[in-house]
């Protein structure tokens, strides 16, 4: 059954036609077969800018959008198991918030909370994954990483308040407020839902200028994390879908030709398997030393794959599902968008 605020929402945000397939792919929570007519819950909001999040990241994805159509055409559809974003903890930042705190202030309010921390030292940065407490299982996580530019060289920290010195803080005072309201009610009137699911949901863009071309070169030598940065900003870096195989979806999606990861990654825990497509390549303008414009291909966002394991818990007498992370996974799969750095 369809929630019907999570349903206006989207209507007024993307129109009947683009709600309708959000439906008809991704999971629906079973904690939103509730709702009261007229006021959102945090759980209907933060849903609501989810599947507006993967609608997104499927417009800049050729290759997780041919995969799932494919998924709807053959009965099937999504479990939206996480997104995730890319950070930069760095002190000149602009306007907005440095790193992982310009979307703290957006998915709190939204009822999630930090539930592991997950040390890249190889990439020079860190993540946390964010789950929602009223449905951790069935509403999407975010993995949100911070990169530390103080890791890298004097050039590299430069070349970093070069390209994010100016960003723009993409949260107006009304939309700040809204959140406060949310975090301290749980609740909005569906008027003020309207008003701030735009503004949230633009806010996983980028928020600076074109990047001169000379910068980007200087990130791509050190981060090509930082270098992605500098052309996509905070848009999804993947979406994930849950899948009861993943191994078994390897081997068929690479049968058609896809562009797979070579091996699936394996957490220590042994419960949690990930793997991937190579990034789509897009097309992003720079900014050459003469003032003009050149344009170049670089690795954009990606579709990923998860399967996690359930285990037994003998408080709860119920199955449940291993919501964790993993360093090496996750740094595994990050070189999805660094292999084709250039």
């Amino acid at each position: 059954m369809r929630n019907a605020n999570v349903e206006r929402l989207l209507l007024k945000l993307a129109g009947p036609e683009r709600t309708e397939a959000l439906f008809a792919t991704l999971n629906h929570p079973a904690v939103l077969t509730e709702w009261e007519s007229g006021v959102v819950t945090r759980a209907e909001l933060a849903q609501a800018m989810n599947m507006a999040l993967f609608e997104d990241l499927l417009a800049r994805s050729a290759n997780g959008r041919a995969y799932t159509q494919e998924a709807i055409a053959a009965g099937g559809s999504v479990y939206f198991d996480h997104g995730a974003l890319r950070t930069v903890r760095w002190s000149q930042s602009g306007a907005l918030p440095p790193g992982e705190a310009a979307f703290a202030r957006i998915l709190r309010p939204l009822g999630f909370r930090i539930k592991g921390r997950y040390p890249l030292d190889r990439l020079g940065m860190t993540g946390r994954a964010w789950a929602h407490e009223d449905a951790p299982d069935e509403i999407a996580q975010f993995f949100v990483s911070e990169l530390h530019p103080e890791r890298f060289s004097p050039e590299f920290q430069q070349t970093v308040t070069n390209v994010i010195g100016a960003s723009r803080d993409p949260l107006t005072p009304v939309a700040v407020a809204r959140l406060w309201e949310l975090e301290r009610e749980g609740v909005l009137p569906i008027e003020a839902a309207h008003e701030l699911l735009p503004a949230i949901v633009g806010a996983f863009a980028r928020q600076h200028d074109m990047p001169n071309e000379a910068d980007y070169e200087v990130l791509l030598k050190e981060s090509a994390e930082m270098a992605w940065i500098a052309t996509e900003g905070n848009a999804f870096n993947h979406a994930t879908d849950r899948v009861a195989d993943v191994f078994q979806l390897s081997d068929a999606e690479k049968a058609k030709g896809r562009p797979m990861k070579p091996e699936v990654e394996r957490s220590r825990s042994g419960r949690v398997f990930q793997t991937a497509y190579r990034a789509d390549i897009v097309r992003r303008e720079f900014r050459k030393a003469d003032g003009s414009i050149v344009t170049r291909e670089v690795p954009g966002s990606f579709y990923e794959f998860i399967t996690r394991k359930r285990t037994f818990d003998q408080d709860s007498r119920r199955w449940e599902t291993d919501l964790r992370f993993d360093a090496g996974n996750a740094q595994g799969i990050f070189k999805m968008t660094a292999s084709q750095a250039a």
